[in-house]
C-alpha cells in the first residue's frame, strides 16, 4: 500500500530541512534577508541542499525566489542572514565563490553571442571535451556563433560550460524559460545524472513543477517574499505542492 503522503508544513520561521547524514549540507542559507537598496524582497529564507540532491524552489512571480538566488551566490548584499559553504559561514562574491566551486547559471543565458560555440566553452572552467560529453549535440556547432543558436542550444552551452568545471553546487534561475518540452526533460535529466555521478548539490528556480519534481528530491515553496512550505519530489512532493500554494493564495484573499 502506498502511503499517505504528509501535508507540507506551512512554517512561519523554517528552519533548513535536514538532508541526512549520506548527503551532507554543500550549501546553506540561514535567515536570509535581502532585497534592493533599502527594501527588502525577502525576509528570513532558509534552505539546505545536500550533496548530490537537486532542490527546486518554487513561488508565483514576485515571491523573491531570483533575490534569493543572488543573494545566495553574492551577486546582490544580504540584509541580515548568513550563507554557509561546506558548514562555514561565507561572505564571498559571486567570483570567489565560483573560484571555490559554486557555480551559478542566470535566468538570462550567460553566453557572449559573437563567440563561437567552442570559444564560449574555452572561456568556462572546465574542459571543452567535458562539457560535449554531456551535451554532444554541441558538437557540429562548435564553429557556429553562439548568437545563432536556438534557445535550448543556448542553454545546453551554458549548463554543459558551467557542468564541465566540476562544481560542486550549482544554483540556476529559470532552466526552462522559454524552451521546448523535449529540452526541458533534456535538461533536467543532465541535472540529475550530475547530481548522482558526481555529487553535483543542484538549487533549481523552475516554474514547471510538474517537470522538475521529476528529477527533484526535495522542493521549497516562497509566498511573498517568505519560505511557506516545503515538501518532497515525486508526484507525492507535486501534490503536497499544489496543496502548499493554494494555501498561500487563500492567505491572501483572506
Amino acid at each position: 500500500m502506498t502511503p499517505t503522503p504528509r501535508p507540507p508544513s506551512l512554517l512561519a520561521r523554517p528552519e533548513p530541512a535536514p538532508v541526512g547524514s549520506a548527503k551532507p549540507a554543500v550549501l546553506e542559507v540561514v535567515g536570509l534577508t535581502a532585497g534592493y537598496g533599502d527594501l527588502a524582497a525577502v525576509r528570513d529564507v532558509s534552505l539546505a541542499v545536500g550533496r548530490g540532491e537537486i532542490v527546486a524552489l518554487f513561488g508565483a512571480n514576485g515571491a523573491g525566489k531570483t533575490t534569493t538566488l543572488l543573494a545566495t551566490v553574492g551577486a546582490i548584499d544580504r540584509m541580515a542572514g548568513e550563507v554557509r559553504w561546506h558548514g562555514r559561514a561565507t561572505t564571498q562574491k559571486v567570483h570567489q565563490l565560483a573560484r571555490a566551486g559554486l557555480a551559478f547559471v542566470p535566468d538570462e543565458r550567460s553566453i557572449i553571442s559573437g563567440l563561437s560555440v567552442l570559444d564560449n566553452l574555452r572561456i568556462g572552467r572546465g574542459a571543452v571535451g567535458a562539457a560535449l560529453e554531456l551535451f554532444p549535440e554541441l558538437q557540429p556547432l562548435l564553429g557556429v556563433n553562439a548568437g545563432l543558436l536556438s534557445g535550448g542550444q543556448q542553454q545546453m552551452l551554458t549548463l554543459g560550460r558551467a557542468l564541465a568545471g566540476l562544481p560542486d553546487a550549482l544554483v540556476v534561475d529559470e532552466l526552462s524559460l522559454g524552451l521546448a518540452p523535449l529540452v526541458v526533460e533534456r535538461l533536467l535529466q543532465v541535472l540529475r545524472t550530475a547530481a548522482d555521478e558526481r555529487g553535483v548539490g543542484v538549487l533549481l528556480v523552475e516554474q514547471q513543477a510538474h517537470r522538475a519534481l521529476t528529477v527533484a528530491d526535495r522542493w521549497y515553496l516562497l509566498a511573498n517574499g517568505r519560505m511557506a512550505a516545503e515538501g518532497g519530489g515525486g508526484e507525492a512532493g507535486l501534490g503536497a505542492l499544489r496543496t502548499a500554494f493554494a494555501a498561500t493564495i487563500d492567505r491572501v484573499r483572506t
